[in-house]
């Protein structure tokens, strides 16, 4: 069964219907139509025309325009979905490689910071859930939804 968009090209039902059947996010699937559609727009004309050497070119384009790694893998990848599963022509993708991504080390505190941080806050039960957090490595997602021996949420928000 399919989900006909009024004003979608065959192709672009396609694609939709292929990211419906392996049930990709429906973030994933704006964000793959969206590649494809830029990349047509960096054609000039339909994407299902495209060469190994236009899909080179692309990729270069996307560089000299200062494209981040992140962003680059994410266009392949959504390229690579197109060609692979909806044209079945995964000869056109077999050049196209994600990029390395740096890894950024995360700034580590001092003891002595860690202690000014701690005591910055005037709230005992801050304290307790920034020592916690610091102490176990909590993310602030995990840090706010800290409860306490009964199962409430502790609220760490200041209170009025």
């Amino acid at each position: 069964m399919t989900s006909n968009q009024p004003g979608a090209s065959p192709l672009r039902q396609r694609m939709t219907d292929d990211m419906r059947m392996r049930q990709l996010s429906p973030k994933t699937q704006a964000g793959y139509l969206r590649i494809v559609r830029e990349f047509a727009r960096y054609l000039k004309r339909s994407p299902d025309t495209a060469t190994v050497e236009d899909l080179r070119n692309y990729q270069l384009y996307l560089v000299d325009r200062g494209t981040s790694p992140v962003s680059l893998n994410a266009a392949i990848t959504g390229l690579k979905f197109f060609f692979e599963i909806t044209l079945q022509k995964p000869e056109l993708m077999a050049r196209m490689q994600p990029v390395r991504v740096p890894r950024i080390l995360p700034v580590v505190l001092s003891p002595d910071e860690v202690r000014r941080l701690i005591a910055a806050t005037g709230n005992l039960k801050h304290q307790t859930a920034l020592s916690l957090a610091y102490g176990t490595g909590l993310r602030a997602s995990e840090v706010v939804a800290l409860k306490d021996a009964s199962g409430r949420l502790m609220s760490i928000k200041p209170s009025a």
